[in-house]
């Protein structure tokens, strides 16, 4: 693993970041060019690290946006924009999705999920100036990371026992659509799909509570088991891995570990900050990452999707916890259906 670790590089991520949060993207909304952009450029380092394409499309899982609109409204309590005019071509959005397959014959055929998302909020209207929010920590900092990881695990001469799938979502932004619609349209059986390990805003240090360097918050910490394989790793690697008294909880609902949640997978979504200064701000810029502290970050998460892609068991839900009684269930229902 060390050789692993070693290869996540604070300058590769430097490098993917200031493209992806350039103004060229235009913020990255949930749909626009940018967007586009944004995904051509994930999959061509997916393609670059020699991970196997697993969508229906190469590496993009395609979706409508004009249909998904029509979800999105039908959700309790979404509010009804005025109608629109039916469009005559489909909007398509696109999941990024490849996979390394494992090496051990029975276990190969069990998944990890490794992901972020890679839209934001797009531009300002009417604005004169700097208009556009860049997204810089919000999400092209766990977009980087994602690819970084892969690019780490790639390089092993002996792959984990699992297959890890690193993944970048669209449409987070607009309550989790992406997500959504890949627990909906699973391509790999979320049966076989043993854990998720999200990445958001670990770029930034300067929380609003204080610094945050040489640290991670796990949200759902203590949900399952995963939350105590993430502390080990950090233990291991020299980063504090903790359950933040409030956050911790409060944010679960909040990135798209909540999408895979309600699938029945044990996944939680790591963060450095949980509020920081330029939160959907027009400042959330790449010269404000701190590019290394985010590089000693991803070491440690890579140790945790480590263990869990080479343990013979799955984490599990903790049963003792009501907090996580709903995705028990649901993880019971899945496996009892097979």
């Amino acid at each position: 693993m060390q050789a692993t670790i070693n290869r996540i590089s604070a300058e590769s991520m430097r490098g993917h970041l200031n493209f992806l949060a350039s103004d060229l993207l235009e913020g990255r909304d949930t749909p626009s060019r940018g967007l586009d952009l944004a995904a051509e450029y994930i999959a061509a380092q997916f393609r670059a690290i020699g991970l196997e394409p697993a969508g229906n499309e190469g590496y993009f899982q395609t979706a409508d946006w004009n249909i998904l609109k029509k979800e999105i409204r039908r959700r309790p309590g979404a509010a009804v924009p005025p109608p629109e005019p039916e469009p005559a071509t489909p909007t398509i959005v696109r999941n990024v999705i490849g996979v390394l397959r494992g090496s051990d014959p029975a276990l190969k055929d069990s998944y990890v999920l490794v992901t972020a998302h890679y839209d934001h909020i797009g531009m300002k209207a009417n604005a004169e100036g700097d208009k556009i929010f860049n997204g810089a920590n919000d999400d092209a900092s766990g977009t980087v990371s994602v690819i970084e990881l892969a690019k780490a695990f790639a390089g092993m001469k002996e792959r984990p026992k699992r297959s890890i799938v690193f993944m970048t979502f669209f449409g987070e932004e607009k309550g989790l659509v992406g997500s959504r619609y890949y627990g909906k349209n699973p391509i790999f059986p979320i049966e076989k799909t043993v854990a998720g390990i999200n990445i958001e805003q670990v770029g930034r240090t300067d929380d609003s509570e204080g610094p945050q360097v040489a640290s991670v918050g796990v949200t759902g910490f203590d949900f399952s088991e995963v939350g105590a394989i993430i502390k080990q790793a950090g233990d291991k690697t020299g980063i504090h891995v903790w359950k933040h008294p409030v956050n911790s909880d409060r944010y679960f609902g909040a990135s798209d570990n909540q999408a895979l949640a309600d699938q029945g997978i044990p996944a939680h979504t790591i963060s450095v900050a949980y509020g920081f200064p330029d939160y959907h701000g027009l400042g959330d810029e790449a010269h404000k990452i701190d590019y290394d502290n985010m590089a000693k970050v991803n070491r440690a998460v890579a140790v945790a999707i480590e263990h869990i892609a080479n343990s013979a068991v799955a984490p599990n839900w903790d049963e003792k916890n009501p907090k996580a009684a709903k995705y028990l269930e649901a993880w019971k229902q899945r496996h009892t259906a097979k």
